[in-house]
């Protein structure tokens, strides 16, 4: 069976790259390489009125960023497609949906109304006068469609009135063309949002109208909202909801890929943090479950941090220049190389995310970082600051700055002369050379600052006091 999976991911290139739809690709993507089947890229491009050129590029940019690599669908690169089942843009394929329709007209499967072309359920008819839509309709007595979706298990729906396939402008309808390119397409599995269950009668009815037999289903949970954004699915309105928004904030893909692959889906195991190729491995239908998923933007942010943590320390510094580039923070890129490497070797442990950088280590640029407010009033707040300040200027000249343990041995002989503990000193002195009570170890801080800018900083805060 395993050469027989041929699954695809359709999205329309009508606005920004969801969330959601993100994780319906990477589930079709996990099951193609776990099968070693096919993952095919289809573009839903007929809404001429909302298609936009750079959605496409996103769509492209996205699943290429994610790692998400597809065997057949539309070259990015421009010309030509890979694979043998296209054209893979839908807005290419209207002489293949005509073929079709013309067979359903032949069978005597469709039929012409009000301009409209409909599909002809089988069964015996009959007239009821429908109170909500205030008008006699045609009802057909069939029994329900089973489908025995991989996932949410039997589900049986009742289709009980024909329904348009080309509406009176002579383009046809969602149903129609996405059927047509499935059985065209030789999909084996759908894998999709659970909100297409609805429309999934109708579409096993068209397959077998067209004499095929329908594929495998599979309808993924939704993804809700986190509690404080309120109630429901998730919306590409929500904070978080935007592939593009983690580009731009430079999280790990790998890491949202990560936690895009357990919204919804269990290895087994209480493993949270797991490498591509052991999802890949692990990934299958019958552990994906049943109920919803709930979006959590700090569990996101905490597995960017896990993966931001088990980086090689040059590959961490070529992020965050990169970073710094984008952002055009110009002294911290006018900054020696190996005096940047080091800063950035100290952040590595304590930031969230790569965009935290800037914000964290402004003092380490220059002399013009901010004073965080509440951090001076809680520093000066207690024992004698001024004083502790005046007694560490003087016996900086003596320190030696070459290692952290120095420099902590260093402050902790001068606590001991005046019977005062390391944290009289750290807290008035971390204020005065970075403005805040955040950051690496104080050590760290004046090794990596030198003792020159440290004298001076200290000198020029204990002025203003």
């Amino acid at each position: 069976m395993s050469h027989q999976v041929r699954v695809r991911f359709a999205p329309s290139p009508t606005g920004f790259f969801h969330i959601g739809s993100a994780r319906t690709a990477l589930f079709n993507w996990l099951y193609a390489r776990h099968t070693a089947g096919t993952f095919i890229l289809r573009i839903e491009d007929t809404d001429k009125e909302r298609n936009r050129d750079e959605y496409l590029r996103l769509i492209y940019d996205s699943l290429t960023w994610l790692g998400m690599d597809w065997d057949e669908g539309p070259n990015p690169a421009g010309a030509g497609e890979r694979g043998n089942h296209g054209p893979y843009r839908q807005s290419q394929r209207a002489h293949i949906y005509q073929a079709h329709l013309q067979k359903l007209l032949d069978a005597g499967r469709a039929y012409e109304k009000d301009g409209a072309v409909w599909f002809k359920l089988l069964g015996e008819r009959h007239e009821v006068y429908d109170e909500h839509r205030k008008k006699t309709v045609t009802k057909v007595k069939m029994p329900p469609v089973r489908i025995d979706d991989k996932i949410r298990g039997l589900v049986e729906r009742v289709e009980d009135e024909d329904f348009v396939i080309f509406r009176s402008d002579g383009n046809p309808v969602f149903h129609f063309v996405n059927v047509v390119d499935d059985l065209t397409m030789q999909v084996s599995h759908i894998i999709r949002g659970e909100d297409h269950l609805s429309n999934t009668s109708k579409h096993v009815l068209l397959y077998e109208g067209l004499g095929a037999r329908p594929p495998v289903f599979a309808h993924l949970p939704l993804i809700l909202k986190s509690p404080e954004m309120g109630q429901g699915k998730m919306s590409k309105r929500d904070k978080g909801a935007l592939i593009e928004e983690y580009r731009q904030r430079h999280f790990l893909p790998e890491a949202l890929v990560n936690y895009l692959a357990l919204l919804g889906w269990n290895p087994g195991d209480d493993r949270e943090k797991m490498p591509v190729a052991d999802i890949v491995r692990l990934f299958d239908l019958p552990g994906v479950n049943q109920s919803n998923a709930k979006f959590d933007g700090k569990k996101l942010a905490n597995m960017n941090m896990i993966y931001l943590l088990e980086l090689p320390a040059d590959k961490f510094a070529a992020l965050a220049r990169d970073y710094f580039e984008k952002q055009q923070i110009t002294a911290a890129l006018a900054a020696d190389a190996g005096y940047f490497r080091e800063v950035m070797r100290l952040s590595q442990p304590k930031i969230k995310a790569i965009d935290e950088l800037p914000a964290y280590t402004a003092y380490f640029w220059g002399e013009d970082y901010p004073t965080d407010e509440k951090a001076r009033a809680k520093a000066l707040g207690k024992g004698d600051p001024k004083t502790r300040l005046g007694e560490l200027i003087a016996a900086l000249p003596g320190m030696d700055f070459t290692s952290d343990p120095a420099i902590e041995e260093a402050i902790k002989i001068l606590a001991a002369k005046h019977e005062l503990g390391f944290g009289d000193y750290q807290a008035v002195a971390r204020l005065a050379v970075t403005g805040t009570n955040i950051g690496p170890s104080i050590t760290s801080i004046f090794r990596v600052l030198g003792q020159q800018r440290v004298q001076q900083r200290l000198e020029r805060f204990l002025a203003t006091l």
